[in-house]
């Protein structure tokens, strides 16, 4: 887990005594990780699960559940993209502060992958343009489509079934992304599910009457060459296309927060953040709550998403459009993994540079923002960068032949203020 225990202000193991579990080091069918920085949550076992539902509900069921079972101090889990879907939060049985014990082991090079592309990439690049000549049609028009994201997913199946925790183990190379692990309940074969992946995006977090959201839009790839890697990162940084698509979901956010906050305040532009494989453009925005006490981080995380970095511009259209341009159904991919306690604080991350495990089979998932100026091939490329980080932990490319594995060699990652770029090692 990133940065080891946390501190003893922020532990939920010391603040929640009743449901510590030291010495729980290893991983279940039903363990819940987010290892943020500050407030790392590590769950075990199942005692009750919320009442699934939209998430235009989500607010009152949490507030209900938490109304009903007063010994209740702690729900976690994840929501799905579609705010109409199901969610999947529960009550754990035990958290603890400890890190969960890794497997010492490189992804297994004896390993046979088949793999199947949905849609394929050539797919992909016909549904961006099919997207393009949409935005294009509309324009002028009363609400027009700004931006749509668009997705593709890789089905990967494995002999023998992955073993989760190294996987995740070998998501510790980025300190720019928060790993996560949660159940999502058994599949229509009776397989467990578990989402599982290394995020780089917060989409909001609560502290006392203190939220915190850090959203990225406008990406590139970025280059094991120092000087490749520096003119990507100014192109990125000098990109009117790129800035304009991150404004919107600055602008989108601020909205959603405001009806909430006393105090909002946003930097006037974004600022360079690097991950190990991509650059993103990043704002962060901080605001302060006028009743704490009235809303939980979960209702804020269901107001918000899902943003324009994942959705598009404006939403109710953007939304309606992508299951019929992408063909598939993203399940909890670009959703949300989070947690929330009985006083409401929690932080709740985008589902991103993830996959969706059942036993032999790992579904991972990629997307892109489309907007006037976009080229199919572009993006597609883009998504091929960002399937990097779960393709190189698992060990294989997305023609399904194997890799090294283990941790990307690639440059550092962090933040970059002041749109300096960092060089590539």
């Amino acid at each position: 887990m990133q940065g080891g225990p946390c501190r003893k202000d922020l532990s939920l193991a010391k603040l929640m005594p009743e449901m510590s579990g030291a010495g729980d080091t290893h991983a279940t069918s039903c363990t819940f990780m987010l290892a943020a920085p500050q407030r790392p949550v590590i769950a075990h076992g199942s005692r009750r699960s919320l009442l699934p539902g939209p998430a235009e509900t989500l607010a009152d069921r949490v507030r209900g559940f938490f109304a009903d079972h007063d010994d209740a101090a702690l729900l976690v889990g994840a929501l799905p993209f579609d705010r109409a879907a199901d969610d999947f939060l529960f009550e754990p049985q035990s958290v603890t502060d400890l890190p969960l014990t890794p497997p010492a082991t490189g992804p297994r090079p004896d390993r046979r992958w088949q793999v199947t592309p949905q849609p394929s990439r050539a797919d992909y690049e016909q549904a961006v343009a099919r997207a393009l000549d949409l935005i294009a049609a509309e324009q002028g028009g009363a609400d027009p489509l700004e931006k749509i994201v668009l997705s593709r997913s890789v089905l990967l199946e494995a002999e023998p079934p992955i073993d989760l925790l190294a996987l995740s183990s070998r998501l510790l190379g980025d300190p720019a992304a928060v790993r996560f692990l949660t159940p999502l309940g058994q599949g229509a074969n009776g397989v467990s599910r578990h989402l599982i992946g290394a995020t780089p995006e917060l989409l909001i977090a609560k502290t006392g009457d203190a939220v915190v959201s850090h959203p990225l839009a406008g990406s590139a790839r970025r280059s094991e060459d120092g000087t490749a890697d520096r003119a990507a990162a100014e192109w990125l940084m000098g990109s009117e296309k790129d800035r304009r698509e991150h404004r919107w979901v600055v602008d989108a956010i601020l909205d959603g927060l405001a009806p909430y906050c006393r105090e909002l305040v946003a930097p006037d532009g974004p600022a360079l953040v690097s991950t190990q494989t991509m650059w993103h453009l990043g704002t962060r925005i901080e605001g302060r709550l006028k009743s704490p006490g009235d809303v939980s981080a979960a209702e804020l995380a269901a107001a918000l998403h899902p943003t324009p970095a994942v959705g598009g511009t404006p939403r109710a259209r953007a939304l309606d459009l992508i299951p019929r341009l992408e063909g598939y159904d993203r399940g909890f991919y670009a959703g949300a993994v989070g947690w929330t306690d009985r006083a409401g604080d929690g932080e709740w991350y985008v589902s991103l540079r993830c996959a969706e495990v059942s036993g032999r089979q790992v579904r991972i998932y990629a997307g892109a923002g489309i907007v006037e100026g976009s080229v199919p091939a572009e993006e597609a490329e883009e998504t091929s960068g960002k399937l990097q980080a779960m393709l190189r932990a698992l060990g294989v490319d997305e023609q399904g032949h194997s890799s090294s594995g283990g941790t990307c060699a690639a440059p550092d990652s962090g933040t970059v203020p002041n749109g300096s770029p960092r060089a590539g090692n």
